[in-house]
């Protein structure tokens, strides 16, 4: 890879068309075009659209003097209701089919988070992006788990946003194509969403409480990531136990991809665009190898295990897990094995996470 340009170096807020409007004008018009735009991706079934939505509005708000800041309190209420959505995807079928077959599940899982983990210490040590950005950015799967993780260890969220979120566009893409062409699936239409339905505000209120307080004991003690690590723990385990029911009504989550998508958002600069732009040859490829190297995974699983070639490509397609789920869910695929090792390889990423970003951050020093 060639050398890249200057990194993106932190720069004042630019003025625009939109500095001088009263700040409540400005809140209203980001609030208006991230509906809008969540809405047109939503319709066009984009894989997380309810973050992207925002977060494009935010971008161009920024970039054109529109000088807002994601409150922080939202901001931690966001984070710990991002532990409650990956603690809920936690059930006893994924539990019971990754017990069955642990070593086949590891040592994919493994794989695909060494060769991301490569790919992106290449790009780090030829300079493709600053620090060990590239490494969160090339991370397979968790996207908004990474946003949030990327920031607590320094990286810049705004370019791994970016990174992650093209790639879990072109997963959804690929795995979408190749079950209609090459294996002739019918595929699965995207459910509708029923944004206010009934809710059991008992358990609702006590998933809430017990997440906002494992959010404050997170951030009180600055465990790294604790904001979404601890409410995704506590929740887990007394849902587990029976003692909370995790449901969280549509909308709710809508309000906390959208914090999310604004406190990305509401930082770029023409600077970061640019910087993005310039790299994006590079990011291509490291998606397409990405790719490639799951589908040899696949290969290897069909080849020598008997597990039929969809089942394994859906199972070991990196990222996208939402989208991974609606299209197994609606093809003649082992959906069990499938979610098992989204669902594996989604934790291990969390878990794993910060250890290889500084690892990779003392090599780059090297």
């Amino acid at each position: 890879m060639a050398p890249a340009s200057p990194g993106p170096d932190e720069e004042q807020p630019e003025p625009g068309r939109l500095t001088a409007l009263p700040q409540s004008v400005r809140w209203l018009i980001l609030t208006l075009l991230s509906l809008v735009l969540a809405g047109l991706l939503t319709m066009v079934h984009i894989p997380a659209a309810l973050l992207l939505g925002p977060m494009v509005a935010a971008i161009l708000m920024a970039t054109n003097g529109a000088r807002l800041s994601t409150p922080l309190l939202p901001y931690l209420a966001a984070h710990s209701l991002i532990g409650c959505i990956i603690a809920r995807s936690i059930d006893a079928d994924i539990v019971t089919t990754f017990a069955a077959d642990w070593p086949i599940f590891l040592s994919i899982v493994l794989a695909v988070i060494a060769s991301s983990t490569l790919i992106g210490y290449i790009m780090a040590r030829n300079a493709v992006l600053p620090g060990t950005t590239a490494v969160w950015g090339t991370s397979a799967g968790a996207a908004s788990a990474m946003l949030v993780l990327a920031e607590a260890y320094g990286a810049d969220a705004r370019l791994v946003a970016f990174m992650q979120y093209l790639r879990v566009v072109c997963v959804a893409s690929a795995a979408s194509i190749i079950a209609a062409l090459v294996f002739h699936a019918s595929g699965g239409a995207a459910p509708e969403i029923v944004w206010f339905p009934p809710v059991d505000w008992l358990e609702l209120s006590k998933t809430l409480i017990v997440a906002f307080a494992a959010c404050a004991v997170g951030a009180y003690f600055r465990i790294p990531a604790g904001t979404m690590f601890l409410p995704m723990l506590a929740t887990a385990l007394l849902h587990g136990l029976g003692l909370i029911t995790i449901d969280l009504p549509p909308w709710l989550l809508a309000f906390a991809y959208a914090l999310l998508g604004w406190k990305i958002g509401l930082g770029f600069t023409r600077r970061i665009l640019r910087h993005a732009a310039y790299a994006l040859p590079q990011i291509m490829l490291s998606i397409v190898v990405l790719i490639t190297f799951c589908g040899g995974l696949a290969m290897l699983l069909w080849r020598f295990l008997g597990i039929d070639p969809l089942t394994a490509y859906l199972a070991t397609s990196p990222g996208g897990l939402d989208s991974v789920a609606i299209i197994a869910a609606s093809t003649p695929v082992d959906l069990p094995f499938v979610m098992a090792l989204q669902t594996a390889r989604f934790l291990l990423v969390l878990l794993l996470g910060g250890p290889i970003s500084k690892a990779v951050a003392r090599l780059i020093d090297r």
